[in-house]
């Protein structure tokens, strides 16, 4: 067992998060990965009133977070009000500016977690007064900037933490998968790490068996960081964030031709709505990061926060023996 200020603050017994992964960290999986020892959260990014009541259901009095993208909530801020009438263990704000929703979150006693990509945003979580920030290098899945990668964000956002809020906790997001991810992260000064591809491949996520079968046999050169398909979706993410996704037939053929891409957008549509129905991932997309690379079974998440935890211990305990 690894103790941090992360578990005790948050009554863990491994120093992991879930990744709001859109509608794969579903309260199945959020409620799996609490009852395993780490913190589950659930994926708000898109979601819906009656969605979210339906997974805090499914959740079944599991402890959980929610995550949700900032600047969509912005478009709906009224479900931060039912989120937070729920009681969740954390609210996690992600890509956008955090600030308008801060106030509300405090109010309620609920840990606010901000995600960053660079210094500039976390010394504004720490302004607002954020009691967890988890640094996002590039190498994660989904989307962020990717303009940092998390070997060097970490140790720096922890030195400013340190300098400037030393209560507040770090998580590492970005490439962790496995023991030696989790020990890394906490050897670069963080508290725990924020998991999302590893847990996505379990047995609780809901994932298309075609689609997990297809990143299963990857590796992270196959993934790119592209907006192709928020493009193809409609969706009006800010300048400068981009997806991480597995390669395939509609992104080599549209990443770099954005604009062609817009031009032809009705078919592009027609096309990418079918491969989602017909579960055809040479079009439809998969949203991975870099850490499939080492990500090759489908265990449950017990299993993964388990098997990540006992590694770490072992890797840090031989360090820690070496440096006597």
């Amino acid at each position: 067992m690894i103790t941090t200020r992360f578990t005790s603050r948050f009554e863990l017994s491994v120093p992991v998060a879930l990744g709001p992964m859109d509608k794969f960290a579903d309260g199945r999986l959020a409620a799996a990965v609490t009852r395993a020892g780490g913190l589950g959260v659930l994926g708000a990014g898109y979601a819906d009133p009656d969605w979210l009541n339906a997974q805090f259901a499914v959740a079944d009095g599991a402890r959980i977070g929610v995550g949700f993208i900032a600047w969509k909530l912005a478009e709906r801020p009224e479900l931060l009000d039912l989120v937070l009438a729920h009681q969740p263990a954390a609210l996690m704000l992600s890509f956008g500016d955090p600030t308008p929703f801060a106030d509300r979150i405090h109010d309620a006693r609920v840990p606010l977690v901000n995600q960053i990509n660079d210094l500039e945003e976390a010394r504004r979580a720490i302004d607002i007064g954020a009691a967890v920030l988890v640094a996002q290098g590039g190498e994660a899945g989904g989307h962020g900037k990717g303009v940092r990668s998390t070997f060097t964000l970490v140790p720096e956002v922890a030195d400013l933490v340190a300098d400037r809020a030393p209560d507040t906790l770090v998580l590492a997001a970005g490439g962790v998968a496995d023991g030696r991810g989790l020990a890394a992260a906490l050897s670069l000064g963080a508290d725990g790490a924020l998991v999302g591809s590893r847990l996505w491949a379990t047995r609780e996520a809901p994932v298309n068996p075609v689609a997990r079968d297809r990143a299963l046999a990857a590796g992270s050169d196959e993934t790119v960081r592209s907006t192709v398909f928020d493009v193809a979706r409609g969706y009006p993410w800010p300048a400068g964030y981009g997806g991480r996704v597995l390669r395939n037939d509609f992104v080599d053929r549209w990443h770099g031709n954005e604009d062609m891409l817009r031009a032809n957008l009705p078919e592009a549509l027609r096309d990418y709505r079918a491969a989602v129905d017909a579960a055809d991932f040479d079009t439809a997309d998969i949203h991975i990061g870099e850490a499939i690379g080492v990500i090759r079974d489908n265990p449950t998440a017990a299993v993964v926060l388990g098997r990540m935890g006992r590694e770490a211990a072992a890797i840090l305990g031989r360090l820690a023996a070496s440096a006597r």
